[in-house]
C-alpha cells in the first residue's frame, strides 16, 4: 500500500524578494521557531534546515555549488539540497520541505504526522 504525504501548507512570504538573502543566493526565515533555509535552484526553491546538523553552523552563510550542493561554512560537511543528503559522508541529513510559488505567495509545506 502506497502513502500519500499530507501536508499543512504556510505562508512564509508574500513573494521570493522577500526572503532575507534569497536574492544573493541563500534565504532565511524563521518559522515557528527553527531557522529554515531557501535557494532558488535551477528555477525552483528548496526549503531545508538553517542549521548543519552536526554543529549547528548557519548554513545561510554556506555556499551553493553549481550541483545544487550545499557546503557548510563551519566545518565544510556538504549537503545535497534537493534531499538534505550528507554528500561527504559524515551520515547526517538535513529536513527538507516542499516549497509552492503560488499568486499569493510563497508556501512551505509542513508534514502532517
Amino acid at each position: 500500500m502506497l502513502f500519500e504525504k499530507k501536508y499543512n501548507w504556510v505562508k512564509i512570504a508574500d513573494s521570493a524578494k522577500d526572503i532575507p538573502g534569497l536574492e544573493q543566493g541563500i534565504g532565511e526565515i524563521v518559522f515557528d521557531g527553527r531557522n529554515i533555509c531557501l535557494v532558488n535552484w535551477n528555477q525552483q526553491l528548496h526549503a531545508f534546515s538553517g542549521n548543519c546538523p552536526h554543529a549547528g553552523a548557519p548554513l545561510a552563510k554556506g555556499e551553493l555549488d553549481h550541483r545544487g550542493i550545499l557546503l557548510c561554512p563551519r566545518h565544510g560537511y556538504s549537503f545535497n539540497i534537493r534531499n538534505g543528503l550528507n554528500t561527504s559522508g559524515e551520515g547526517f541529513k538535513l529536513s527538507c520541505w516542499p516549497v509552492e510559488e503560488r499568486s499569493d505567495g510563497i508556501f512551505i509545506g509542513m508534514r502532517i504526522v
